[in-house]
């Protein structure tokens, strides 16, 4: 008994010796393991053997705390973040569309994006189609598609049923082989190309599902996007049937209801956005930050994308209206229509909410034809209202530009600011250049790029913005001020 309390007696007072020693020459390495025995050796020597042999476990058990403060206070402030952060995620258990780590995450992310570039490009073929007048030179669907005409015979079959709609007698009559070849492809690839879209999508996704990458949150968006997609063909046909039936008047010229139109050119923009969000989701689970005030200078930001947004797309909207009627040839000058900064003629159809979404004209502008009045009614009404939002837009993205300069924000916001600015003064130059020169392919199909543009970097900046996660904002409200 009493040895055992004189070893006690031995072992606290050799205890106390390291402690004054690790007191007296704090310098403790710190590049080894955590676990390592030499980990808090002192540059003094240690005396006696059985405290060299037990040095450590003294150490570690009877190190003060201030000392461990004094080291962790060296640390920058960024990896305290960052392990902060993930502490506070993996607690707070946010949910990552992606499993399996950060190479499935990369994967689905470049397979999401390569999607969301084939819409892109499906979006201007589709417009280069529209105006070359080629959608209506096949006259006939299946889901599935089919080979292109291989012989001479197969191509006089397939312009033979040409000749028997509309457009062909009231347009091209006349139209030679050749020139039908052209049209004909045009309209083929623009199909094919969809079609093509859906086995892009739908191989890689039954193989992520199968390995296990994808969340049945992420599943179920992918599959609901899909089903938009395979309802984007039927709609393209629903609105190509509709430009094959005769006209209800001699004079009007056959074309798709605009209706029809701006409901396949909406469907492909929300198809687009909503992939692109999943791609941006997918690999950013969280907004930029780096301070409480950067944050809540998103906040601020927020509050007025949104309603800008919901503008630019109006605005792309109309212009599908405006397409759909050929409206674009009705005033080519700028910014006065005509003679006037509005005409005398707007609202003259019954009812009136017809004006906003028609307003076509009883002849075709173009050939200078009238009708039995001898007037011309032009599509007004969707011109003006297309200027009026387009100039809206414009002011309402430069007040957005404003507002972020005397906000705090983080750099990469700041950055899409200023570049939604410079997209949307673009995209109104180009459409005034397409007016005045008469809507040119080349400057029409620029136009519609310009608006899939715009809302790509409208859905940037909104998805920059978003609101994080309340794991990352209490890591930040625990930050010290002057780290933050």
């Amino acid at each position: 008994m009493l040895g055992s309390r004189l070893g006690t007696l031995l072992r606290r007072s050799k205890a106390q010796i390291l402690i004054s020693q690790l007191k007296g020459s704090p310098r403790v390495s710190t590049n080894l393991s955590p676990l390592s025995p030499s980990r808090f050796t002192t540059s003094a020597p240690l005396e006696g053997c059985f405290l060299s042999k037990h040095s450590s476990f003294y150490a570690v058990k009877s190190i003060p705390k201030s000392l461990f403060g004094q080291y962790s206070r060296k640390m920058s402030t960024s990896m305290t973040l960052l392990n902060s952060n993930k502490a506070e995620i993996t607690s707070s258990g946010l949910k990552l569309l992606v499993t399996k780590g950060p190479h499935a995450q990369k994967m689905v992310g470049i397979w999401l994006f390569s999607c969301a570039a084939w819409v892109f490009s499906l979006v201007v073929l589709g417009g280069v189609t529209r105006l070359t007048r080629s959608g209506l030179s096949m006259t006939d669907w299946k889901f599935t598609g089919g080979l292109p005409p291989l012989s001479e015979d197969q191509w006089v079959l397939e312009f033979q049923k040409y000749q028997k709609s509309p457009e062909y007698k009231r347009v091209n009559k006349g139209m030679s082989i050749e020139d039908f070849k052209f049209i004909y492809w045009m309209e083929y690839i623009h199909r094919m190309w969809g079609r093509g879209l859906g086995v892009v999508f739908a191989l890689p996704f039954t193989y992520f599902v199968a390995k296990g990458y994808i969340t049945r949150q992420l599943g179920l968006r992918l599959s609901g996007l899909f089903a938009l997609g395979a309802g984007q063909g039927l709609i393209g046909w629903w609105m190509v049937k509709s430009g094959l039936e005769e006209p209800a008047s001699e004079y009007v010229q056959p074309r798709v209801s605009p209706y029809r139109l701006a409901t396949h050119l909406t469907s492909a923009f929300v198809i687009y956005c909503g992939i692109l969000w999943t791609a941006l989701s997918v690999v950013v689970p969280e907004p930029p930050n780096g301070s409480l005030s950067w944050v809540q200078g998103a906040a601020k930001v927020r509050k007025l994308a949104h309603p800008v947004s919901v503008l630019v797309g109006i605005t792309a909207f109309s212009g599908a209206f405006v397409a759909g009627n050929d409206a674009g040839h009705a005033y080519n000058s700028f910014p006065k229509m005509g003679d006037s900064w509005i005409p005398d003629d707007i609202f003259s159809m019954e009812p009136l909410i017809r004006n906003f979404f028609e307003n076509t004209s009883t002849v075709q502008i173009s050939t200078g034809v009238t009708d039995t009045r001898g007037e011309i009614k032009c599509r007004v009404d969707l011109e003006l209202n297309h200027r009026i939002l387009a100039t809206t837009t414009l002011m309402s993205v430069g007040g957005l530009w404003l507002a972020a300069r005397k906000i705090d924000l983080h750099p990469a916001i700041k950055s899409l600011v200023g570049s939604v600015l410079g997209m949307t003064a673009l995209q109104v130059t180009l459409g005034i250049s397409t007016l005045l020169t008469y809507v040119p392919v080349s400057l029409a199909s620029a136009h519609q790029a310009g608006a899939l543009t715009l809302l790509t970097f409208m859905i940037l900046l909104a998805h920059t913005v978003r609101k994080p996660s309340p794991a990352l904002l209490k890591s930040l409200a625990s930050m010290p001020k002057s780290k933050a």
